[in-house]
């Protein structure tokens, strides 16, 4: 028997935070929670899932890029990666569609591997 009621957030490693925060809330625009303290780390919402950015020299851990993709929905994946691409972020491949779904795939500035993701068939 677990006490695990559910998952609060994902933490996603950065060497460093202020380029981090720029990324997921200016360019991503993800609304911006909350700072942990005066500690490298703050959270952004990303619809139901609460992504932290973390430097991790400053609790002990040693950075690393996650190998783990975020798979971040958007309405229109065409219009959202074109919004990032004239923000700077460069995408590799073009647009997937898979048969149910759209994806454009890119990474942070860390190298974090994210994705753009539109389901249009039913589930």
């Amino acid at each position: 028997m677990t006490d695990i009621t559910g998952v609060d957030f994902v933490a996603i490693m950065t060497k460093d935070h202020d380029a981090a925060v720029k990324f997921y809330g200016e360019t991503l625009g993800l609304p911006f929670v909350k700072q942990w303290g005066n500690m490298p780390g703050s959270e952004f919402q990303a619809g139901n899932l609460t992504l932290a950015v973390m430097q991790p020299d400053a609790f002990g851990f040693e950075w690393s890029p996650s190998s783990t993709m975020i798979a971040l929905q958007v309405d229109d994946v065409a219009a959202a990666r074109k919004r990032l691409e004239d923000a700077g972020v460069q995408f590799r491949g073009e647009i997937l569609d898979s048969g149910v779904c759209h994806q454009s795939f890119f990474a942070d500035p860390d190298g974090n591997p994210l994705n753009l993701h539109h389901r249009y068939a039913p589930k």
